[in-house]
C-alpha cells in the first residue's frame, strides 16, 4: 500500500502527495474539519466505509424486520380468516344439513285463508327453527301428484300437505315411499309414515251456533256451505247442535254451493236464505264466503267468516269469524319434527289446544264488537267456551254418530 494510501487510511486529509492537518472550526453544523474540497464532522474516517456498511446492514435489518413484522401480521391475519372461514364453512356444512321442508298445497294459495294461513305458520316455523323451507302450489290434481312426487325426488325431510283434495295422491306416492315422512291437514290418510293433522271443528262450530240463537232478532239463522261431505259436516251439526243449545225453537238453513270457489253461487243462495227471513248467514264455503259477504253488504243482514278474523273486512255486517288454526297446526308440525317428537298417526287440535275458535270469545278482534252481538252474548259463549274445555260440555263429533 502507498504512502498515501496509509496517509488516508490513517485518517489524515491530504492535499497533493503531503498529509494535510486538519483544521479545526465551528460551523453550523456541528464541530467538524475540512479538507481542501469536502467538509466532514468531527472524527470522521475516511475509511469510513466500513461504518457506512455497518449502517447499510442496520437499515437493511430494519427493513427485513419491519417486512417480517409485516408477514407476521399477515400470517395472524389469514390465521384468523382461515378460522372465519372454518366456522362459515361449518356453519354452511351445518346449513348444508339442516332440515328442508315443503308444503305442496293441491290448489294455489290465492285468497283462501286457510292455506294462507298455512303457508304463514309453516314459514314462521322455519324461520325460528332454522329449517329449509318450500312452499308449492298446484294448479290441478294432476299438477299437485307431480309437485308430490317432485318433492320426494329432491328428498325433502318433511312433506307436508292439506285437505281431502290431497288424499288419493297422497295414498299413492307415500305408500311408494315407505321411508319418507309425511303429514296432511285437515283430512285423514291412513299409512304408517304419514301424521293426520284434524281439527274438532265442531266445536268452533257449535260456540258460532250458541252465539247465531242467542243473537238472531227473527230466529231464523242460515249457512252457506262448500259442499254436503264429511268435513262439512263439522261444521254443519256443530252449527245446529250449538244453535238448539240455547235457542231451541230457532230454525236454521243450510244450502250447498257444490264447491269450494263459487262466490256467484253463494250469494244466490244467501239472498234465498235472507229472504226466507234469516237475520244471520254463516258463510262455510272457502272462496265461496265472498259472495255471503256481498249479499250481506246489500241486503244489511249478518254473517261470519272461517278459518280467520273475517270481521276486518266489513265489521259491520261480517260480526263474527270461527277460527281454525291452519297456522298453528303447521308450526307445531315443524317444530315436533325438529324436536323428534314426530309420529305418524292421528292428532286433533281442537278448543283445549286452540286449534279452533271464534272472535271475541277465544281470541281478540281489531274489529269493535257488533251491536247485533253484544258483550253479554259473548260472555255467555265464553262460559259455554270453558265447559267444552273441561269437559262439562261434550261436543260430539259428527262423523263419529
Amino acid at each position: 500500500m502507498s504512502t498515501r494510501k496509509k496517509l488516508v487510511t490513517a485518517g489524515f486529509p491530504e492535499v497533493g502527495n503531503r498529509p494535510f492537518p486538519m483544521i479545526i472550526h465551528k460551523s453550523v453544523y456541528a464541530e467538524s474539519y475540512v479538507d481542501k474540497d469536502r467538509h466532514y464532522p468531527l472524527g470522521y474516517k475516511k475509511d469510513n466505509r466500513k461504518g457506512e456498511f455497518l449502517k447499510m446492514k442496520r437499515g437493511l435489518l430494519f427493513v427485513l424486520s419491519i417486512v417480517m413484522l409485516a408477514i407476521l401480521l399477515a400470517a395472524c391475519g389469514n390465521s384468523g380468516s382461515k378460522d372465519e372461514q372454518s366456522t362459515q364453512n361449518a356453519q354452511g356444512g351445518d346449513s348444508e344439513k339442516s332440515l328442508r321442508m315443503a308444503l305442496v298445497l293441491p290448489e294455489k294459495i290465492g285468497v283462501n285463508p286457510f292455506f294462507v294461513q298455512m303457508d304463514e305458520g309453516f314459514k314462521k316455523a322455519g324461520q325460528e327453527f332454522k329449517v329449509d323451507t318450500k312452499t308449492i302450489e298446484s294448479t290441478d290434481p294432476a299438477a299437485f301428484e307431480q309437485n308430490l312426487r317432485a318433492a320426494v325426488a329432491e328428498n325433502y325431510d318433511l312433506i307436508i300437505t292439506a285437505t281431502f283434495q290431497a288424499e288419493d295422491a297422497l295414498n299413492k306416492v307415500a305408500a311408494e315411499n315407505p321411508n319418507k315422512s309425511f303429514a296432511i291437514v285437515d283430512t285423514t290418510v291412513d299409512l304408517p309414515n304419514v301424521r293426520s293433522v284434524g281439527f274438532r271443528e265442531y266445536e268452533g262450530a257449535y260456540l258460532l251456533g250458541a252465539a247465531a240463537g242467542l243473537s238472531t232478532k227473527t230466529d231464523k239463522v242460515g249457512m252457506i256451505a262448500a259442499m254436503d261431505v264429511p268435513l262439512i259436516k263439522k261444521y254443519t251439526e256443530g252449527f245446529r247442535a250449538g244453535l238448539e243449545s240455547v235457542n231451541p225453537k230457532a230454525e236454521f238453513l243450510v244450502n250447498y254451493v257444490g264447491g269450494f270457489n263459487d262466490p256467484a253461487k253463494a250469494k244466490e243462495l244467501a239472498l234465498v236464505q235472507f229472504g226466507k227471513g234469516a237475520d244471520f248467514i254463516a258463510g262455510a264455503a272457502a272462496v265461496g264466503d265472498l259472495g255471503v259477504f256481498e249479499a250481506a253488504k246489500e241486503k244489511g243482514f249478518y254473517t261470519s267468516g272461517q278459518d280467520t278474523d273475517r270481521t276486518v273486512e266489513d265489521p259491520e255486517h261480517i260480526v263474527l269469524s270461527q277460527l281454525k288454526s291452519t297456522d298453528t297446526v303447521a308450526y307445531e308440525t315443524v317444530k315436533d319434527f325438529v324436536d323428534g317428537k314426530f309420529q305418524a298417526g292421528a292428532v286433533n287440535y281442537g278448543l283445549k289446544e286452540d286449534g279452533v275458535g271464534l272472535t271475541y270469545v277465544t281470541r281478540d278482534s281489531e274489529s269493535p264488537l257488533s251491536a247485533f252481538v253484544g258483550q253479554d252474548v259473548v260472555d255467555q259463549v265464553k262460559a259455554i267456551r270453558d265447559d267444552i274445555v273441561s269437559g262439562k260440555i261434550v261436543v260430539q263429533d259428527p262423523l263419529q254418530q
